[in-house]
């Protein structure tokens, strides 16, 4: 396996964790705002990579 594809699967778990982590936030705050917040930063980052010459 190379090392891209091993950053490649690091990254993929790292995104799902943030996930996982802002989901646990909300719960404990008992609102729906870091949800929200990583829902749009998801979408910069979607949008930025777009743009970004490969």
């Amino acid at each position: 396996m190379s090392i891209s594809k091993i950053r490649t699967i690091l990254y993929r778990t790292a995104k799902y964790l943030g996930d996982i982590n802002a989901i646990k936030r909300a719960i404990k705050k008992g609102d729906f705002t870091p949800i929200i917040k990583r829902i749009i930063r998801r979408i910069y980052g979607y949008i930025a990579g777009r743009g970004m010459p490969k």
